[in-house]
Order: structure tokens, then sequence, then C-alpha cells
């Protein structure tokens, strides 16, 4: 069984390491907990040391584990595909929502976010270096999509998340960091446990890291290749 208290203590050191040698306040990262298969037990214990900010990819997942864990203070973050049919349960669960990518979606997050709810926190995913296999809308489009979210009320956009080649992640950070200051954006979602230190040297502000912290996931029947974190 992994140890996550020690895990996460290592992240955090990390981090902190990293933002020291590119002279960076290592409190402007903020660590996701990306938690997608692991069981509410394991959550249970990265939130006894410390951990509020936990990500997940499937809304019944979500749904789930948010209900099972209502009475703690966890802020849950989606950072999954966004299926229409998914909308309402993502609009009732989290507290952010990282992978927007088409005004559709936002149009429905924002009509079925509950009244008594303050604002979803969004980012657009950017699909920065233009790939296939991933979500996200290409640079050119992010004009639109960011003029649609603004005018809808019950969505606070943030920023932006990409999910880079394993190629060059630099560049595209890099990238991504000249798109937010262009709009500006203020969040940038970017950086997983293999290319933490290129993301936190572009200005990345919430670091995703999973298997680092919980150890290798079960085996689950999920399928597709834009899962947040690798």
């Amino acid at each position: 069984m992994p140890n996550i208290s020690h895990n996460l203590a290592q992240i955090r050191a990390r981090i902190h390491g990293i933002a020291k040698k590119h002279n960076i306040n290592p409190y402007n990262t903020r660590l996701l907990a990306v938690s997608k298969t692991q069981p509410a037990s394991a959550l249970i214990e990265a939130y006894n040391a410390q951990q509020r900010d936990f990500g997940e990819n499937y809304a019944q997942e979500l749904e789930q584990k948010a209900r099972a864990l209502a009475h703690l203070d966890i802020i849950w973050h989606f950072i999954g595909p966004i299926q229409s049919n998914k909308t309402r349960v993502i609009a009732e669960y989290s507290h952010w929502v990282h992978s927007i990518d088409r005004c559709k979606i936002a149009e429905r997050l924002n009509k079925q976010r509950p009244s008594h709810l303050p604002p979803l926190q969004v980012c657009i995913q950017v699909n920065i270096d233009d790939e296939s296999s991933k979500s996200g809308i290409a640079p050119t489009e992010l004009d639109a999509l960011i003029a649609c979210i603004r005018a809808l009320p019950n969505l606070n956009l943030r920023g932006l998340m990409a999910i880079p080649s394993k190629s060059n992640p630099a560049k595209a950070f890099d990238a991504l960091q000249a798109l937010a200051q262009q709009h500006h954006l203020h969040t940038l979602s970017m950086g997983m446990s293999g290319d933490i230190e290129e993301a936190i040297a572009a200005g990345s502000t919430i670091v995703r890291v999973g298997t680092a912290i919980f150890g290798p996931r079960a085996p689950q029947h999920h399928t597709g290749a834009n899962h947040g974190e690798q």
C-alpha cells in the first residue's frame, strides 16, 4: 500500500524546490491530487495529510465520491472530457472545471449550476500541440470561447488548461502562458508528474499529480487519451 501522506510531503517538497530554483513563490502553485479510480479511503488519507484539492475525470465517479465525502471540505475539480449528457452532474458537484472546450458545454454547465451555489470556477482546455488524440480547442478558436463563457453568469473564467505532447512540454507551456497573458487570465492548469518542473518554470498555478501520490491505479473500464494526468 502506498504511503499517501509521505508521497504528498515528497511532492510538496519537490514543488517548493522547483519554485525556489526558478525564483518563483512556491505558494503560487496549487497541488491538485488526481484521484480518479482511487477509493474514498485513499482520498480520506490524503485529506488527513492536509490535501484539499482533488481531481476527477468521470462524472459518475465524481458524484459518488462527492456524496460519500460530503462531510469534508474538499474542493472538487473536474479535469476529464465532458460529454453533454454528463454536464448536470458536473455542474452540481464540482467547484472547478478545467476541461471546457466548446460553448455548448459551457452553456449547459451555466444553465445546470444550482442557484444556491457560487459560480463554477472554469478553465478552457487548449489543444496546444494540435494533437488529434487530445481534447481542447485550437488557439485560434480561443477568442470566441472566452467571449461565450464571460457572458454566462454562473461561470467564472479563471484560465487555461493543457496536456502537452511529451516531445517538448516546455515549449507548449510557454505558449499557453503567452495565451493566458494575452487574454488577462491568471490560472494555468498545466504540469503532471513527468513535466512538473517545466510547468512550474513556465508559470503553472495548478499542477495535476496522481500516481506519485496514490500509487498505481486499479484497472478500470474507462478509455480515452485525454485523462488530465499521466
